[in-house]
């Protein structure tokens, strides 16, 4: 088994159009889509962000980071969400990301997440993660 974070990306105009659905019918809309995750076993975890206007942008362009308010100056996608999912291929992970519930226009882009086993054992900040990790319950 792997892990793969579905990142969501809507524009302008799927997130206007998702924005304009009565909320209650989002709700019911994307919690079928999560239970049939949750049934399946591949649910790690998902989550929704707020509206990107609320946010703000840390840029390290410069030698001192600059924070502004709001999305990137010119917003083509925006980051609205994700689900990170435990699935044994990509493949597996493709399926179910062409099956979330998303607006006309959205995209979802699919990215394996590596495992700490994938990092050298013997660096000491992987050493350190990994003690973390066992003290959390993670590993």
């Amino acid at each position: 088994m792997a892990k793969y974070m579905l990142i969501l990306r809507g524009t302008d105009e799927s997130m206007a159009k998702m924005m304009s659905t009565p909320f209650e019918e989002m709700l019911e809309t994307m919690g079928r889509f999560n239970d049939e995750l949750i049934k399946a076993g591949v649910l790690v975890a998902c989550e929704g962000l707020d509206d990107p206007g609320q946010g703000v942008v840390v840029d390290f362009s410069a030698e001192t980071p600059v924070v502004t308010d709001g999305p990137y100056g010119e917003t083509k996608e925006l980051f609205g969400g994700f689900y990170l999912l435990d699935v044994a291929t990509k493949e597996e992970a493709v399926e179910w990301a062409k099956r979330i519930p998303a607006m006309s226009g959205s995209k979802c882009e699919v990215r394996r997440v590596p495992a700490i086993d994938e990092f050298p054992q013997d660096n000491e900040w992987v050493v350190r993660e990994r003690a973390w990790r066992e003290r959390t319950g993670q590993l």
